[in-house]
């Protein structure tokens, strides 16, 4: 049989000659779409990834039972990379690093130490496989086994591979080299078997990485400006900026700290709240419901279209035991996620999540709430307690004080947010749009050569 029915779908049921089949006996490796996009650029490839190895290398996630062994802060620690600090545009999303000590990078991660210029690329997980970053100039950092480190030959030789394997076709060859179900992985061998096409200009993407930066700038700015309307409309006091040496000495009671916390930057905060000079600041376990979400094992999870929230990421799985309502707000509790905000429409919630409705949507709108739990997320931020793994507990969270104002006041102010929101949002899918269109330029001179 050479041939099937034209009426079948060739993506589910297709002939593989037995000179094509190579060290895999998977069907999913051998679909026609992706085995011909492979074809088309092995023409024209002359080297793969291996060929610009120097060394390659992975790191190992510390435990975080042993915080105090392994983790420290942001003035004292060395940036620990995972997976959600890569990005396809080859730049390293740094706001949301996490840290560990000089010892551990010295010692247990020293194979896994990352100098500027290195390749660092994502080996495991679900969503995109190989998203490919660079570490910028004067970078020292380390990361954990969920990405590579490659040394290349210099600077130069990383970003272009880092161009070159975040095209969109190119992706699809190393997710077909990947193995696993649940958690896709690709080993060494597999990664370094990409095929490289060298020589590609990469000049449009470049300026269109100029322009799509010039966008989301816009975008941030009008995000900007919503603090300063909210401090307008609710007449908010702003805690004092002042930073010198006498301003952070100071002395306080032992009465006021019985019972409390010792750490000395949250005694010396705990006052410095976001407050109204005129509206009435009700405490949030006065007007919200303020639950800790549900510990998911895998025996209960079913594949599924919901999200599941969990230290503000989500994942495609849901069950339906647990909590699926809408109109919330979450806190992430625990690590570099401590206290960012998100606002659902469909959730199912994880153990390391706060979960915030209003009691009475009559009297208070948890979208205001979350609007005002936004303004102060600096705020949220300074309540965490722990070094390496930071939390934010209910019980904190219920303290947070918000004024009050009358229902319309309140659904203007949703409203007037609502609308800077959604032209940011639009910007952002402007600034995505122009980069995808350069690779897909880029992308079609790949295979135009071919075709």
């Amino acid at each position: 049989m050479n041939s099937i029915s034209k009426n079948i779908d060739p993506s589910k049921i297709f002939i593989v000659q037995r000179s094509e089949i190579e060290d895999r006996w998977d069907p999913m490796y051998y679909r026609p779409e992706i085995a011909n996009l492979e074809k088309k650029i092995r023409v024209v490839s002359t080297k793969k990834l291996r060929d610009y190895v120097i060394r390659i290398s992975s790191g190992a996630t510390p435990s975080v039972k042993e915080e105090d062994k392994y983790y420290s802060n942001k003035e004292k620690g060395i940036p620990f990379l995972r997976v959600q600090n890569l990005q396809p545009n080859g730049k390293l999303a740094l706001e949301d690093v996490k840290f560990i000590n000089e010892y551990t990078h010295e010692n247990y991660l020293k194979r896994s130490q990352v100098s500027e210029g290195d390749l660092l690329i994502k080996i495991t997980g679900v969503g995109r496989m190989a998203i490919t970053s660079i570490a910028p100039d004067g970078f020292v950092g380390n990361t954990n086994q969920h990405m590579v480190i490659i040394k290349t030959k210099n600077k130069k030789t990383s970003e272009y591979l880092a161009n070159y394997l975040n095209l969109d076709i190119v992706e699809k060859l190393a997710s077909r080299r990947s193995t696993g179900g649940t958690r896709p992985a690709l080993d060494y061998p597999a990664l370094k078997s990409i095929p490289i096409i060298e020589g590609i200009d990469f000049t449009v993407i470049q300026e269109a990485e100029k322009l799509k930066e010039l966008k989301e700038q816009e975008a941030k700015t009008l995000l900007a400006t919503i603090d300063d309307y909210l401090i307008k409309e609710l007449s908010l006091k702003l805690p004092d900026s002042n930073n010198t040496l006498e301003s952070r000495m100071f002395t306080t009671q032992f009465s006021d700290i019985t019972g409390s916390r010792f750490d000395p930057f949250y005694q010396k905060t705990k006052n410095d709240k976001i407050e109204s000079r005129i509206y009435k600041n009700i405490a949030l376990r006065a007007i919200a419901k303020i639950e800790k979400g549900n510990s998911i094992t895998k025996e209960k999870i079913i594949p599924g279209s919901y999200p599941v929230i969990a230290g503000g990421q989500t994942s495609p799985y849901s069950h339906d035991g647990y909590n699926f309502e809408g109109n919330c707000i979450t806190v992430s509790a625990s690590g570099a996620y401590a206290g960012y905000v998100w606002y659902h429409t469909t959730p199912i919630f994880a153990s390391d999540c706060s979960v915030i409705r209003s009691i009475n949507e009559k009297n208070v709108l948890t979208v205001y709430i979350y609007d005002l739990l936004r303004l102060k997320q600096s705020e949220i931020y300074l309540m965490q307690q722990g070094a390496g793994q930071p939390h934010v507990y209910p019980n904190d969270l219920e303290k947070i004080k918000i004024p009050i104002v009358p229902l319309e006041k309140q659904q203007e102010i949703v409203n007037h947010v609502r609308v800077i929101r959604h032209k940011a949002i639009q910007l952002q899918h402007e600034a995505n749009k122009i980069l995808a269109q350069a690779k897909r330029q880029i992308e079609k001179g790949i295979l135009g050569e071919t075709l």
